[in-house]
């Protein structure tokens, strides 16, 4: 491959990024992708009848899905390759009933989601997006996503005139007073709460009567794009972890024949509030979905022990990228740079669930990808975040490496990245697919 296939694989992941402004729109996208590429959909309810060779995937409440090529050699022999990210990032939701009109303002009551940058999310062109829930004609639901295609709100800061100080101490928002954003203009009296849900209905082209309930995000409307002298970096929002998701993906559709282990790509919603939920990393999914694989046509629960024995499972994530500004903030031996390739990363307390096992097989895999590898450890007196990695190695009981493409402001409304790291991650998890 090229310099060119580097960009060209940077520029998919901005499109991926515009297309995925929530967790459930992400799944979406990767549905879309699975099924152009010969993936079959599956259900949980249904009895699944799966062949070698064969490829799949499954969806979880809409916000998570898995998929799977099945192995050409039988699972106790060969494992399990698993990579493993997640679609959701930290944000602003809103609240069941979010729209209120006060001192001349329509407002929205807003959540916080996980652990956003929250001054970055002031002064910026917002809109919505997220599910309508619709009643259907046998009486149950159906779900359609939706998004604003214009701003529809936001957060203005207070004016520096009433708070001389905030340059030196910093913008201090109370969350419940400070973040809900302005919609509109207009009095209690004449306020139509359903005015929000109403005006994305009927932009999806839907009869606003049949709404039901929305679950519905604050977004930036800033598309994602290439920065920099050179264009060498990626501006955009949910980098973390969208660019996981995609280079997970990615990398599974670059299997061509099937390999002799079954390869997984397991993409959870919820990690940013810890994935104990239905959909998230914390449950059963993955695990039912590989015993499902592991046990199909007669195979035994001792065949699907010793198929987890023989697995190994990559877990993708950000990664801090040192700050030129901030570099006192990193281990001065573990200072990873934008462009410079994936980063494994490694953590006493075991936030991380790398081994110097696991990190050896990553490493052979972009050897064998031909990219490069850095290693990133926090800074001691400093506390650590954690991905799904830790939780689902202790679970399955498979070996484990947390890896991810170098960032800046991680968590921030809008995210940097380098151009280069998106294909070095695809070309490394290749890699650990086939290898």
């Amino acid at each position: 491959m090229t310099p060119d296939d580097f960009r060209a694989t940077a520029h998919d992941l901005l499109q991926f990024i515009n297309a995925s402004p929530t967790a459930a729109h992400a799944v979406a996208e990767v549905g879309r992708h699975l099924e152009t590429a010969g993936f079959l959909r599956l259900r949980e309810a249904d009895a699944w009848q799966l062949a070698p060779g064969g490829r799949y995937f499954v969806v979880r409440g809409h916000t998570s899905v898995i998929a799977a090529i099945i192995g050409s050699e039988p699972l106790p022999a060969a494992g399990f390759r698993i990579a493993g990210a997640h679609v959701d990032a930290p944000g602003l939701r809103l609240k069941p009933s979010a729209a209120y009109a006060a001192n001349g303002y329509v407002q929205l009551g807003v959540e916080v989601y996980g652990g956003p940058l929250l001054a970055s999310w002031t002064d910026r062109d917002l809109t919505l997006a997220g599910r309508l829930h619709l009643k259907d004609e046998g009486g149950g639901l159906r779900t359609v996503l939706v998004r604003g295609d214009r701003p529809l709100c936001r957060i203005p800061q207070l004016a520096i005139h009433f708070n001389r100080e905030v340059n030196d101490k910093g913008l201090v928002l109370n969350k419940q007073q400070h973040l809900p954003p302005i919609c509109g203009l207009g009095a209690k009296e004449a306020f139509d709460p359903r005015r929000v849900s109403t005006l994305l209905a009927e932009q999806a082209g839907l009869d606003a009567n049949e709404v039901v309930a929305a679950d519905l995000e604050v977004v930036d409307l800033q598309p994602a794009t290439f920065g920099g002298l050179d264009e060498e970096f990626i501006f955009a929002a949910r980098i973390d972890n969208l660019a996981g998701t995609h280079a997970v993906l990615n990398a599974l559709l670059r299997v061509g024949d099937p390999p002799a282990a079954s390869c997984v790509a397991a993409l959870f919603d919820s990690e940013e509030v810890g994935s104990q939920t239905l959909a998230g990393a914390g449950s059963r999914f993955l695990d039912a979905t590989l015993e499902r694989i592991a046990v199909r046509d007669g195979a035994s629960r001792e065949d699907w022990h010793r198929s987890l024995a023989r697995s190994l499972l990559v877990s993708v994530d950000g990664a801090h990228a040192v700050h030129p500004n901030f570099a006192d903030f990193h281990d001065p031996q573990h200072r990873p740079l934008l462009n410079g390739g994936p980063v494994i990363k490694i953590n006493a307390q075991q936030r991380y669930a790398t081994s110097p096992e696991t990190a050896h097989w990553f490493e052979q895999c972009a050897v064998r990808g031909g990219v490069p590898v850095q290693r990133y450890v926090h800074r001691t007196d400093l506390a650590c975040g954690s991905t799904i990695g830790p939780m689902t190695a202790t679970r399955l009981g498979v070996p484990t490496i947390d890896v991810g493409s170098p960032m800046l402001s991680m968590h921030s409304i809008r995210e940097t990245g380098g151009i280069l790291d998106q294909e070095s991650m695809v070309r490394a998890l290749r890699e650990h697919y086939v290898g």
